[in-house]
């Protein structure tokens, strides 16, 4: 499915695409997740200067565009690919962030402190594997949703 139809069909709307912005860093998250799309519209807003594009792991483009990820990977945590091609996937990927974006600036001292990243990893992976929990859908097509809530 293309990136204007996954967004579409994600409820995702109005988040620029890659080719939209090919000077951006790529963020590319879980479509299927509402809590991930949350997020994810919440980054936008807080972006602002199209300095972010975004793409659904779920798209068939993703396999293509970055075949170093596997969809595994994808599942188990977000990933930032930033302007010069560098991987920033998890907490590092927030840590990234948070450079990068003026309005989290003042997190990025809490988050760089030394020797904290495996606390930050930790609690990141902590959310990751319960996200679906944290704003469970109103329905999921064919109980799709039911092989996360089982972990």
């Amino acid at each position: 499915m293309s990136q204007a139809k996954m967004a579409k069909a994600d409820g995702v709307q109005d988040l620029p695409a890659p080719d939209q912005f090919p000077d951006a860093d790529v963020v590319i998250y879980d479509g299927h997740c509402f809590f991930c799309k949350g997020q994810v519209a919440r980054l936008h807003r807080l972006d602002g200067r199209n300095r972010l594009a975004f793409i659904s792991l779920h798209d068939e483009s993703v396999a293509r565009r970055y075949p170093d990820l596997t969809h595994d990977q994808m599942m188990k945590q977000m990933y930032i690919i930033d302007r010069h091609g560098g991987r920033h996937g998890g907490a590092v990927a927030i840590r990234y962030l948070s450079r990068r974006l003026p309005s989290l600036w003042l997190l990025a001292p809490l988050l760089h402190i030394p020797f904290t990243l495996p606390l930050w990893s930790w609690l990141y992976n902590q959310i990751a594997i319960r996200r679906y929990r944290m704003n469970p859908p109103a329905n999921c097509e064919n109980g799709a949703c039911e092989i996360h809530f089982r972990k």
